[in-house]
């Protein structure tokens, strides 16, 4: 199979670089490993009560001055609404003291998409042909020959495809390329070093979601905002839609990888107890929990990744890996954007550089 362009990773970045291709009319393929499209966007939908919403369980946030999301959002009819932050903030120490009415809501000025981030993905992929689509296609292998990029990719089915393209556009995680993709020679070491050494944000977190059919933290004049040195949860704050229910907190597990694995189903049980002792007996009974631990997501997280990171990283494409395979391998996830790296605006500056370094490769 032949195509002008081949875009690896169907996130937002490879799904904004697909816009880009499909509006000024460039052959392209979009392929991905996993069988739904959005990558580390993921919203799941649950219903309490009659009602339904849908939760986030990767990103959730973006922010005003942010002109690409808030453009992109504007172009697909999408809603957005201010994160929850009225009423009273909760504290707890490392021995589980709970104070309320300190501190600040630290989110408190945010943005989160109605319906979930999973509406952005959606309208993404409505807007693409299907035939432009593959789901299920785990690369292995991408080669260089005769000034043509070559791809392996692995379907569900056993079969192996061989995808020629004149470039192609990496839109995974630098970490995930280099851990899982057999590269081309003329990609050095030193550049492989390059990608491992690009953190991927939040890949090592796990979130825990606890979801309600009454928001009984409000009826208590509480914010749903919690700091926590005892834990499972160091960071609590409210997940519910922007009107009508269920309604739902959602925290970051401030427990090692290693020890999540540990505890497994215990997690579950830690969190609600710390639900209970920060927002109250009621709050410690969700009518539906969920943890999601990105860190053994292979896809999402290598061994690396399982650091815990205390401060948003400085991206940006580093020399190493600039102009690789006589630039006709172009590396284009979020942690790749020099202004917004590692977040969702970042994956959308992505799209556009990698669209600019794919016109010189086509010309």
């Amino acid at each position: 199979m032949k195509t002008d362009v081949l875009i690896i990773g169907d996130g937002l970045a490879g799904l904004a670089i697909a816009r880009l291709f499909e509006q000024r009319g460039v052959a392209y393929e979009l392929i991905e490993a996993r069988p739904r499209f959005g990558g580390r966007i993921l919203s799941q939908s649950v219903t309490i009560n009659g009602e339904t919403a849908a939760f986030d369980l990767g990103p959730a946030w973006f922010w005003p001055g942010q002109p690409r999301i808030a453009e992109l959002l504007d172009s697909l009819g999408l809603q957005h609404f201010l994160q929850h932050a009225s009423g009273d903030i909760t504290a707890e120490d490392e021995n589980g003291r709970v104070v309320r009415g300190a501190g600040f809501a630290s989110m408190e000025g945010s943005l989160r998409l109605d319906g979930g981030l999973g509406c952005l993905i959606d309208g993404l992929v409505a807007a693409l042909p299907d035939n432009r689509l593959a789901l299920g296609q785990v690369v292995r292998q991408i080669s260089f020959e005769d000034g043509t990029v070559v791809t392996a990719a692995h379907t569900a089915d056993g079969e192996i495809r061989s995808i020629e393209s004149r470039c192609a556009v990496v839109a995974l995680l630098p970490r995930v390329v280099a851990d899982t993709i057999q590269l081309p020679g003329e990609i050095t070491a030193a550049a492989k070093d390059a990608m491992r050494a690009i953190p991927t944000w939040m890949a090592g977190h796990a979130k825990i979601l606890a979801i309600y059919g009454r928001p009984h933290w409000r009826d208590d004049g509480l914010s749903g905002d919690a700091m926590s040195r005892r834990g499972p949860m160091v960071e609590i704050h409210d997940a519910s839609p922007a009107a009508g229910g269920p309604y739902a907190l959602f925290g970051f597990v401030g427990y090692s990888p290693d020890a999540r694995a540990q505890l497994g189903g215990g997690l579950a049980e830690h969190g609600r107890d710390q639900l209970g002792r920060l927002f109250g007996d009621a709050v410690a009974e969700p009518d539906e929990l969920i943890i999601r631990d990105w860190a053994f997501d292979e896809l999402t997280a290598t061994p690396l990744d399982h650091a815990s990171s205390n401060h948003h990283p400085a991206y940006g494409l580093p020399a190493a890996l600039s102009g690789l395979c006589d630039g006709r391998v172009i590396l284009g996830s979020t942690e790749t954007a020099p202004e917004f790296g590692g977040y969702l605006e970042g994956a959308l500056e992505a799209a556009e550089i990698a669209m600019k370094k794919v016109e010189t490769c086509l010309e």
